[in-house]
């Protein structure tokens, strides 16, 4: 079993980050750019891979009273992962991403897992800040 974790703090309230991360129809604005989700029945949802080009039930719930979304696949128990968002003061966040990978051959490795979240974190503050700094005025 291999893990991986990042954190990123994001200049906005925690409700606005958490609203924009649990978002099922913008999902594919922030997660890594060969995944893309298809919302179903919730808490289903299909999981597209471009890289393989195969479609995989998962499970993605969002609990808003604790800002945090929990994702894993449905039948394989291939992969899990969360996402939790905390305020930390002065109108800002800290939002840490945390997967887990329970089958080696969906194992990214290292880097590439490190690089994803790292990307995917920078991606979402992005649309964090467009939606906030359109609405400030």
């Amino acid at each position: 079993m291999s893990e991986y974790e990042r954190s990123r703090t994001m200049p906005a309230q925690p409700e606005q980050v958490f609203e924009q991360a649990a978002d099922v129809g913008r999902l594919d604005a922030w997660l890594p750019g060969a995944l893309h989700v298809h919302a179903e029945e919730p808490p289903a949802v299909t999981v597209h891979e471009d890289r393989t080009d195969q479609d995989t039930p998962a499970l993605l719930r969002a609990e808003r009273d604790q800002m945090r979304i929990e994702w894993g696949t449905r039948e394989q128990g291939d992969y899990a992962g969360w996402l939790q968002v905390a305020g930390i003061g002065s109108g800002a966040s800290e939002v840490t991403v945390h997967l887990s990978f329970f089958d080696d051959s969906h194992d990214p490795g290292e880097r590439a897992a490190r690089d994803a979240l790292d990307s995917s974190l920078r991606r979402l503050e992005e649309q964090v800040r467009t939606r906030t700094d359109g609405t400030a005025g």
